[in-house]
């Protein structure tokens, strides 16, 4: 097989395989995510596979989304990856079991500063709003305090900074809320806490983050 990216490889059959569950932490044409390719291609360098995931639809790239263990030994190989720091867990991930053992591996990482976590700059603060912005598009790990929780129409939001026009906030859209509350998340109780959101950052004035799953927003002590 070949690898193509820090998180896809091509198998001898010919199909792309993207590795599900997980993102990688720099812009794709970047010196440091040509690394995190080296490392996969490590990881499945003369090894067989087997494939598993909910829905085997190619993506609008051609790639089928997949779980990969190597065998023989069923070695998972996202967590793989989040353990040595070379990835950071995605917000799709469905499965409970699943998604806590791929934070788990990624709570290891980080904790050791392994990988991609020796630099400090990969979870942004929401007291740096313009760092966040910069990563407009991209996949990131942002912590700070939610200062207020305001609804506007069908959008909850987590402010945590006083100015909206400039300020990162977490939105949630109304869809969203049984979700988070059959996780035990109420947003009215995020108020004056610190926690930690992944997502996809988009400009709607400030940066903002939308979350319509219960595993993109944690507790932070």
């Amino acid at each position: 097989m070949a690898v193509t990216d820090a998180r896809s490889f091509r198998l001898e059959d010919g199909r792309d395989v993207r590795l599900a569950g997980i993102e990688p932490a720099f812009p794709a044409e970047t010196e440091v995510a040509a690394e995190r390719q080296r490392a996969l291609t490590a990881i499945l360098a003369g090894r067989d596979v087997r494939l598993g995931g909910e829905d085997d639809t190619p993506d609008r790239y051609g790639r089928q989304a997949a779980f990969v263990w190597l065998l023989p030994n069923g070695t998972l190989v996202q967590q793989e990856l989040l353990t040595e720091g070379e990835a950071i867990v995605s917000a799709d991930v469905n499965d409970k079991e699943c998604a806590a053992a791929l934070l788990a591996a990624e709570a290891s990482a980080r904790e050791a500063k392994r990988g991609i976590w020796a630099d400090p700059a990969v979870i942004k603060n929401t007291e740096s709003p313009g760092d966040i912005l910069a990563g407009i598009g991209r996949f990131t790990l942002v912590e700070g305090k939610v200062l207020s929780v305001r609804q506007a129409g069908a959008t909850t939001y987590l402010n945590f900074g006083r100015n909206w026009t400039r300020d990162f906030a977490v939105t949630i859209p109304r869809r969203a809320l049984a979700n988070l509350a059959a996780a035990g998340l109420e947003p009215k109780a995020l108020e004056y806490k610190r926690i930690r959101v992944r997502g996809v950052v988009e400009a709607r004035t400030g940066p903002r983050i939308e979350v319509v799953r219960a595993g993109q927003i944690e507790l932070l002590k």
